[in-house]
Order: structure tokens, then C-alpha cells, then sequence
């Protein structure tokens, strides 16, 4: 009998991929297992040096991944894969490998790995998930990835052939075309660019109404400027494009501006016919709608749709961004319907704002309400009226969105209360007071309100919003640091032991809060430093580190592990949320399988590494 073999077995049976494969697959990879003992700063391999023809487990202790400037990019622990993304990209390695303490490292061949691991398709999809989604690592060649099984970012298979016409053809001339060629669309183009389009819903309405002629020329009618996108648009982001802009066509350029060359023309019909998606339905039979009922089927129908999008791993922030899309046009129809409810006009301009997870467009679960309303100034006599009347509207609103599936919020963090239904002055007034005054309450509520986004109404009275809270930090420039100790409250979720910090009593005891511990730590990360950049466009988690990457390119490396961290666990909540019914925020961390565990715990390395850039950039050292 094979002792070390055996003791090899029974550590990598707990550790995915192993743990996929049967007993005597695993058993034949444990026997031919080579063990290496590394001595603190020890270096397993080194940049540009030739791959290995093999890749490596920690048993114990901790291996370090490095840049060439010596910036640490992961580090790989207990049951941690490394060096597999060389071996599969057959390539020089790009990083540093060195032992951060003493370590046990197994090293598994590539033969194993396509005898036993790749041939397993459980084992097989893990490892490729990791591979495309562990950006952290730095490695750039994901695109060749070609298995559809795997890819997540779709590319659309778009008309390379869009049927145009110049701005001074006629409208009949036009629509001759378009007959002549079943096509539903014709783009008019000048120096090929494109520069407007013409569909069968602007014959219909324009022409066959009488509005225009058909002598005209197709300028009279055209939409003007059009929607472009680049030729790798995946099919994600047009179903995200059409929903936003409430369009059927995309035109395809070159660099996916208006100011280059049209390559193709993308239709709704095409997305359908690509990927079998109701979301563009939905949307239509929202805005058909005649009553509240009918709105909450099809609320009901948008969560089956995200158990889809899911099942087939379409990216969890597209997703996100579709529901938020589905969940915005679900409400601006509860808005028009309680505006008539009203029997009056509003009497000044407002917004409706959604504000917290909808803000950010990450909720995804039928999760309480969050929004607020901002109305127009109004004179002195008129402001009792005003707000009576605003206060009225917004609590049918809420009442409405109850009655749809969201509920009310414990908090009162809703329109409906006097204290979120405020004129543009006075909720500048209160912004300025929670910046000068940033005590823990009001740090609190700077996390929640800072997040808003416009849903319906008024978008001048949002950059309203927007410069007050801007100038208010710039002449409390101070604010910045509490909004930086605040970021720090929750610290990455282990124990000294590596161990989940789970919930000590109440009615969630043993449990682990992922919205508290994890997800809100980055939220709160990606909130700050983008403030720090004078930003207010961007509420999005991922789309604000994103756009720190650009900003801040010496970071790079962290706001990319972020990003995937924050996928990861956005993903893990929704699939738990589903499963239980529930909002996914309570996990029984001992029902969790050890992938998901390791995913878990992976994510908590981002926490640390965004925490200790704030730390340092905030000179909040004393609070770690």
C-alpha cells in the first residue's frame, strides 16, 4: 500500500477540481504526484522563464504571485491552483512564484491533467471557469477560449451586409428598397458612417399617418443619431443597448462610434433568433399593461428569466443590469398609472430615484424597496401644496410596488416618507449636512443616498443633485477620510484560523452574512474612490472599477480581482436567493461545498487588497 499516495488522495479529494473525479482517477493522479518543499522567499519559477510541464497545489503554507515591480498580485493558500494558466496558454510564465512562509507544494503534470481532468466534464468546466474569470492573475489571452461551452461573452452574429442609402434618397425610393428586400430596416450613411435609420415602425407612423410624404426625402424621417455599437458586441450587451433606448436596431461600425465605418446592422429580431430571451418581450408587455396585476406577472416572469440566465451563464452583470432595466420600466409604468390616480398634473417638475442596490443596478432578488423623490423649488405659499401633493404620489408609488413584489422597506427608506420627499434645495442642504457633519449615522446614509439613480422625471434636477454633493466635498475635502473609515468597518470575513466569521446570535446565528462581510466592503470601496475622482455618473460596482483601472492604472491589478470578486459573490447571493426564496444575504456556510467555500474565500482576498490601498491612500493605518 501506497501511504504517501494515500495521504496525497485524501488531501485533494476535498479540493475542486479533484474532488469531481471518481476514487481510482484520483487515486492514479495521487500516486504519480511529485511533493516539493519551499523555503520562505524561495522561488518556485520566475518571469519569461519556460513553463513546467506541470502546474501546482498548496498543501501547506502560502505561495505568493508577483509582478516584475514585485507588486503581489494573489496569494494561493490551502488547496490553491497555480501556474495551471501557463501550461494551458503553453507559454513563458508572466509572474513570480515565491514561497511567502514555508510550503508544501504537490506538482500535477499536464498529462495527468489531460488524462484524468479535462476528460471529465465537471472537472473540465471548473477548471475553464477559473481560468477565464481569476483576472487577477493579470493574464490577458482569455480570448483563446474557443469553446462555446465555456464563453461566456457571446459574440453577436450580426447582418454584415446593412442595406443603406444616402440622405437626399427619397422615402419611396426607401421603401421600395426595403420591400424589395424583406428587410425591416435601411440606414442612411454619408462617407460610410452612418448616420441615421429607417425601420417599418417610421413608415407606419410618419408616412402611413400622413405626416410626411413620400416625395421626401428619408432626412425628414429618419432617426437621427443612431445607436452603434462595435463588431464584438457581445449579445448581452445589445439586449442591454435595446432595453436602455428603447430601440429594435443596432448599427455595427468599426470602432463601435458613429464616426467610423458601418460594417452591420443588428436587429432585435436577431437576438431572439441568437439566444431564445424574453427580455425585449417583457419590456412590451410591461408597457401594455393595464394594471397592477398584471405588472406583478411579469415580475414573476423577469425572476424566471433570471433563473435562465443563469442556468445558461450569461454573465451575473449583464444580468443585473437586465433585471435593473425590467425592474426601472416596471416602475416607470406604476409611475405614469399613479400620476392619473392623482386626478392632477404634478405641479412642479420632480424624480423618481431609485437609490442602494437598484442605484447600482445589482438588484437582482426581489429584495425591499429603496427610492426617494426630488421635486422642482417652488415659491414660499406653494410648498405645503407641493409636498402634500408629492407625498401623496410617492406613497401610492410605494403601494403599487408592494403590491408588485417589492416590499416596503423596514427603514422607511422610501418616497413616502417626509424625510426622502424633499425639494432640490433642500436636499442639497441635507447632502451639505451629512458631508460637514459625517457622523456614523450620517456616514450611513451618505452609503445609501450617494448611490441614486434617475428612474423618471427630471434629469436636471439629478446633476443638480449631483454638483451640490461634488461641491460639498470639495470644500469638506475631509469627508473623503471618514467616508475612508467607514470603508474599513468590516475587514476581510476570516478568523485567525481561516475560518468564516459567521453571525454570533439572533435569528441568523451560525449563519454568514455575504451582503455585510463581502459585498458591501467592496461596494463601499468602489463608492469612495470614485468619489475621490469627482465621478457621479458611474453607481455601478463593477463599472466603477472599471472605470479606476482606467484612472488609475498603477492599481490595475486590484480593481481587476475586484471586479471578479464582486461578480462572484454577486452571483453566489443570487444563486443562493433563488434557491432558498429568500434574499441570498444568510448563508449556512456548513450546507456550502468546498468549491463553494474556496470561491467564498477567494472573494475575501479583494476585500483585503482594496482595504489596504484605502488604508494607505487615506493614511488610515491606525484602523487596521
Amino acid at each position: 500500500m501506497n501511504t504517501i499516495a494515500e495521504r496525497i488522495y485524501d488531501f485533494l479529494k476535498d479540493f475542486p477540481p479533484f474532488n469531481m473525479l471518481d476514487r481510482n482517477q484520483l487515486f492514479s493522479i495521487a500516486e504519480a504526484v511529485e511533493v516539493g518543499y519551499f523555503e520562505k522567499d524561495q522561488t518556485l519559477f520566475k518571469i519569461d522563464q519556460p513553463i513546467e510541464n506541470h502546474f501546482y497545489v498548496v498543501k501547506n503554507g502560502a505561495i505568493g504571485l508577483y509582478t516584475s515591480q514585485g507588486t503581489i498580485v494573489d496569494e494561493c493558500d490551502e488547496g490553491d491552483i497555480f501556474g495551471l494558466r501557463a501550461l494551458l496558454r503553453k507559454d513563458n510564465y508572466i509572474l513570480d512564484a515565491i514561497a511567502i512562509e514555508e510550503s508544501i507544494v504537490y506538482s500535477i503534470s499536464s498529462e495527468l491533467l489531460e488524462e484524468y481532468i479535462t476528460t471529465n466534464s465537471e472537472a473540465s468546466r471548473f477548471l475553464m471557469k477559473s481560468f477565464i474569470s481569476n483576472t487577477k492573475q493579470l493574464e490577458s489571452d482569455t480570448s483563446t477560449i474557443t469553446s462555446s461551452e465555456f464563453t461566456n461573452l457571446q459574440s453577436i452574429d450580426y447582418s454584415k451586409n446593412p442595406v443603406t442609402c444616402t440622405i437626399e434618397t427619397k422615402i419611396q425610393s426607401a421603401a421600395q428598397t426595403m420591400t424589395e428586400k424583406r428587410i425591416g430596416s435601411i440606414i442612411i450613411e454619408k462617407d460610410a458612417k452612418p448616420i441615421g435609420i429607417i425601420t417599418d415602425k417610421d413608415l407606419r407612423i410618419k408616412i402611413a399617418t400622413g405626416r410626411f410624404t413620400i416625395s421626401e426625402s428619408v432626412s425628414k424621417i429618419m432617426s437621427s443619431p443612431v445607436i452603434t455599437y462595435p463588431e464584438n458586441t457581445t449579445v448581452a450587451e445589445a439586449q442591454i443597448a435595446m432595453l436602455k433606448h428603447q430601440i429594435t436596431h443596432l448599427c455595427i461600425t468599426e470602432d463601435g462610434t458613429a464616426n467610423s465605418k458601418l460594417t452591420g446592422i443588428l436587429s432585435e429580431h436577431d437576438i431572439i433568433v441568437l439566444r431564445e430571451n424574453s427580455a425585449s418581450s417583457l419590456v412590451k408587455e410591461i408597457k401594455r399593461s393595464k394594471d397592477i396585476l398584471q405588472l406583478k406577472d411579469i415580475r414573476i416572469k423577469a425572476e424566471k428569466l433570471l433563473k435562465r440566465h443563469l442556468e445558461q451563464d450569461l454573465p451575473i452583470e449583464f444580468a443585473a443590469k437586465l433585471i435593473s432595466t425590467i425592474n426601472d420600466v416596471i416602475t416607470q409604468k406604476i409611475i405614469d398609472s399613479a400620476i392619473k390616480k392623482q386626478y392632477t398634473n404634478p405641479p412642479t417638475e420632480f424624480a423618481w430615484l431609485a437609490i442602494g442596490s437598484q442605484g447600482r443596478q445589482e438588484q437582482l432578488l426581489m429584495t425591499d424597496q429603496d427610492n426617494a423623490l426630488v421635486y422642482e423649488d417652488v415659491s414660499m405659499d406653494k410648498q405645503e401644496t407641493t409636498k402634500t401633493y408629492f407625498l401623496n404620489l410617492a406613497k401610492q408609488i410605494n403601494n403599487d410596488l408592494e403590491t408588485v413584489g417589492f416590499e416596503l422597506c423596514p427603514a422607511d427608506m422610501m418616497g413616502s416618507n417626509p424625510k426622502w420627499c424633499l425639494s432640490v434645495s433642500e436636499w442639497n442642504l441635507q447632502f451639505n449636512r451629512w458631508i460637514t457633519m459625517p457622523d456614523q449615522d450620517n456616514l450611513m446614509l451618505c452609503t445609501i443616498f450617494f448611490d441614486f439613480e434617475h428612474v423618471y422625471g427630471s434629469k436636471i434636477l439629478i446633476k443638480k443633485l449631483s454638483q451640490s454633493i461634488f461641491k460639498s466635498i470639495e470644500d469638506h475635502d475631509i469627508f473623503l477620510t471618514y467616508l475612508g473609515r467607514n470603508a474599513l468597518q468590516n475587514p476581510p470575513p476570516l478568523s485567525f484560523f481561516r475560518q468564516f466569521l459567521v453571525e454570533d446570535n439572533g435569528e441568523h446565528k451560525n449563519q454568514f452574512d455575504i451582503k455585510a462581510r463581502s459585498m458591501m466592503p467592496l461596494v463601499d470601496a468602489a463608492r469612495l474612490l470614485i468619489l475621490s475622482h469627482n465621478i457621479k455618473s458611474i453607481n455601478n460596482t463593477v463599472e466603477r472599477f472599471k472605470k479606476l483601472v482606467e484612472l488609475e492604472p498603477q492599481n490595475k491589478d486590484i480593481y481587476l480581482f475586484c471586479i471578479e470578486a464582486y461578480k462572484d459573490l454577486l452571483w453566489f447571493r443570487t444563486e443562493q436567493g433563488l434557491h432558498n426564496s429568500d434574499s441570498g444575504r444568510f448563508i449556512d456556510v456548513q450546507s456550502l461545498s468546498k468549491l463553494n467555500r474556496l470561491k467564498l474565500k477567494r472573494s475575501f482576498k479583494a476585500v483585503k487588497s482594496v482595504q489596504e490601498l484605502i488604508q494607505t491612500r487615506f493614511k488610515l493605518s491606525q484602523l487596521m
